[in-house]
């Protein structure tokens, strides 16, 4: 037997890494046991000779454990893995800041990661350090902005730096710069930022949520359910590019910043004077609600999440928040000429208020057709220009769906928050909102006395035909508004007898 010692032994469940090489878009690590393609961002910090365990199944951006040897003979993890929601900052029992984020379809046992306040401010806030200096660059510094520049003013700074170093095809500078701009440019992490600069160790928020993989070094747990992170080496957020027209009556509009937020599409955007250039301002959120105009947007999402509490729990809901960064938005040709017109139309509402809640108060108790609404507009002494309209609208009604049917009808009738639309061979009953359903009816041999049978009537009835009634009224069906207006245009031509043009469902 010879003098050397012999090696320890290695865990079945631990591989050591025999050889590294490039394949593709990843690293190919060959172990003692199976072959693995490793992500070449986590493969940056793996060496020959450190032991792995994999997660299931083995397939490139899979879960995994590493263990490295260090001289002092201890052993330092570095895991990998996909996490989902990483909660807001809490405090330990020493009083410091920490974050908890998710673990996605884990198959080595672990349940969350455990990420000290240091961890996610040196990597997300304090990242850019000039070449032999310990102080950290700034953010502000990175895009030559001041701290208290504009949201407007940081976009330009971004724009300009950006084409500066893309002209010196500085790709890491342009990596750092763009992660600035996305921070500074969301209003929360803004304000955390600046409260990291005046004290280092107050709560540093976890950008966007969470959500992607993330490379990080620590120790697990004993219970091997937590890793316990020292420093977070790598963040990548799950990304998906998407372009919708977006209502700009749901946009929220700030002193110079402003947010869309889209819960059916389960979206938000922080949109600045300088992406959305409309001249807006806080007073806009008075009478924005009269406004048909959409955006057109194209966007780049990171996932997030939000908890919503639903009776007496609390449901973790997905959503998905646009970069700053990647976020572009088109204006229709007579977005100003629409603005002003909502613009007026609130002032008049205003102006004329106690005359136009008689009207409401009339059309609650029976449908009036749209020649008696302007004959009562007249008597009101309500300027001609006034939308008849607009006396049944509410904030979240869609000008799609009133204005598809508006142009097929014959006749038009108001009543409470309904259109009911006299076409040629039917009548639709229509509440322009997402969420509602068209409703679809023979048309009858006297429209007043169809009229009076159904503002004594319920839509509930109508559906559950209480008393007959959805016979009496000649009830042909319904049709959901879903998510795709084109859809329900296609279903709704086939209901009143209009040739279907079949290009306009496949319309997204």
């Amino acid at each position: 037997m010879s003098g050397e010692a012999e090696p320890l032994a290695i865990p079945e469940s631990w591989l050591r890494i025999r050889k590294m090489h490039p394949e593709g878009t990843a690293i190919r690590c060959v172990t003692d046991g199976e072959s693995i393609l490793v992500p070449r961002i986590p493969a940056a910090h793996l060496r020959v000779g450190d032991q792995i365990r994999l997660g299931s199944p083995a397939a490139p951006g899979s879960e995994f454990l590493a263990r490295k040897s260090l001289h002092s003979g201890k052993s330092r993890y570095l895991y990998f893995c996909l996490i989902g929601y990483v909660t807001q900052p809490k405090s330990d029992k020493r009083d410091q800041h920490f974050v908890r984020a998710e673990i996605l379809d884990s198959s080595l046992g672990f349940t969350s990661l455990h990420l000290p306040n240091a961890a996610v401010r040196d990597y997300f806030y304090f990242f850019p350090r000039r070449p032999g200096e310990d102080r950290a660059t700034t953010l502000y510094e990175l895009l030559r902005a001041t701290a208290t520049a504009s949201f407007a003013d940081l976009r330009l700074c971004y724009r300009i730096r950006r084409l500066e170093l893309a002209a010196q095809q500085a790709g890491a500078e342009l990596r750092d710069l763009e992660r600035a701009f996305n921070l500074l440019a969301h209003p929360e992490l803004r304000s955390c930022y600046d409260a990291l600069r005046a004290d280092p160790d107050s709560p540093a928020l976890f950008p966007y949520g969470g959500f992607g993989q993330c490379l990080a070094s620590g120790d697990p747990s004993d219970d091997g359910h937590t890793f316990f992170v020292r420093r977070l080496l790598s963040y990548v957020p799950e990304q998906t590019q998407r372009a919708f027209r977006a209502p700009l009556r749901r946009v929220e509009f700030y002193d110079g910043y402003a947010i869309y937020r889209d819960s059916r599409r389960t979206a938000e955007i922080y949109l600045d004077p300088s992406v959305l250039p409309l001249g807006w301002d806080p007073t806009w959120n008075q009478w924005k609600h009269l406004v048909g105009t959409k955006l057109g947007v194209s966007a780049t999402f990171v996932e997030s999440g939000k908890y919503r509490r639903r009776g007496s729990d609390w449901h973790l809901v997905r959503w998905q928040t646009a970069l700053p960064s990647r976020i572009e938005v088109k204006l229709p040709a007579d977005a100003t000429e629409t603005i002003n017109v909502a613009r007026r139309t609130y002032e008049r509402f205003g102006e004329h208020y106690d005359a136009i809640e008689r009207i409401r108060a009339w059309l609650e108790r029976e449908p009036l057709e749209e020649a008696e609404l302007k004959d009562l507009r007249h008597k009101f002494r309500i300027p001609a220009g006034f939308d008849v309209a607009q006396f049944c609208w509410k904030p979240d009604y869609d000008p799609f769906f009133y204005q598809q049917l508006r142009k097929r009808a014959v006749k038009v009738f108001l009543f409470r928050g309904e259109y009911l639309f006299q076409l040629g061979r039917t009548v639709v009953a229509e509440v322009p909102q997402v969420g509602h359903a068209t409703y679809v009816f023979a048309r009858p041999a006297d429209i007043r006395e169809f009229l009076k049978r159904y503002a004594a009537t319920t839509r509930d009835d109508i559906r559950k035909n209480r008393g007959n009634v959805a016979v009496d009224l000649g009830f042909i069906g319904r049709v959901h508004h879903g998510v795709n207006p084109r859809k329900w245009l296609a279903e709704i031509r086939s209901r009143i007898g209009e040739p279907v043009d079949c290009s306009l469902t496949l319309v997204s």
